[in-house]
């Protein structure tokens, strides 16, 4: 049964080329409460800081808090992009991560190419992912340029591409940030009702956003973050009320 459970989570980021001591000392006296030395005598970024919470199935659960808060590293922590420093963390269920559109996007290669290695990848064979590529160009409408490499692609092509790979295969585990609602006028409509589907289907949801009309039409729990720690989780409503 799928379930996310996070105990004492810790994520620090190390800031490199302060060699300086005078620097260093510095920058400590300016945030006392993110910022510290290690055992290593480095200077490191407490990104998020002994976070306890268990989601469960039918969980419909929204990341809030302003820019800076956490909510992205928490999402990429869940997808097992960062690795904690302290703390223990179980996600069980399979994981679709609409997080970075550019994540695992080889440049080089076309679309169509991206889509087959990201379904041979998922365990997919051959003739399946080469399926799921016509599938996912006629959604994405990319057209011709479905062959030609991503690096040639705009900011709003690679999200299309990104969103298409990432929502053709249900997943049980949905973490999804904002930028899913980039795009074109057309395509946003196209994507919300695919998005819609994939929520329903869902067994849980984490969302990180600032759209608070959303978080309330498709969130049904809330974690608001500041300064990496969670300050308020429970229903949307009193969440956002406090």
């Amino acid at each position: 049964m799928p379930y996310v459970s996070v105990q004492n989570l810790t994520i620090e980021f190390p800031l490199y080329h302060l060699g300086a001591r005078s620097l260093k000392k510095r920058i400590l006296a300016r945030s006392p409460l993110r910022l510290r030395q290690d055992a290593s005598n480095r200077v490191v970024v407490s990104a998020l800081r002994e976070l306890d919470f268990r989601i469960g199935p039918g969980e419909r659960v929204a990341l809030i808090g302003g820019n800076g808060a956490g909510k992205t590293t928490l999402l990429r922590t869940l997808a097992g992009i960062y690795q904690p420093v302290s703390g223990r963390l179980e996600v069980q269920g399979l994981i679709g991560a609409l997080i970075d559109p550019a994540a695992g996007m080889d440049q080089e290669s076309t679309g169509r190419e991206n889509i087959i290695l990201r379904g041979l990848f998922r365990g997919l064979d051959e003739a399946t992912s080469e399926s799921m590529a016509e599938e996912i160009g006629a959604f994405s409408g990319l057209g011709e340029f479905l062959d030609v490499p991503v690096r040639s692609y705009s900011a709003g092509m690679q999200v299309r591409l990104s969103f298409a790979i990432a929502t053709v295969m249900e997943p049980e585990v949905l973490l999804m940030d904002e930028w899913f609602l980039a795009g074109d006028a057309d395509f946003r409509q196209r994507a919300r009702e695919k998005l819609e589907r994939l929520v329903e289907h869902a067994d849980i949801l984490v969302l990180a956003s600032h759209d608070m009309g959303v978080v309330r039409e498709w969130c049904t729990r809330a974690i608001r973050l500041e300064a990496g720690r969670i300050v308020a989780d429970g229903p949307v409503e009193a969440v956002l009320a406090a």
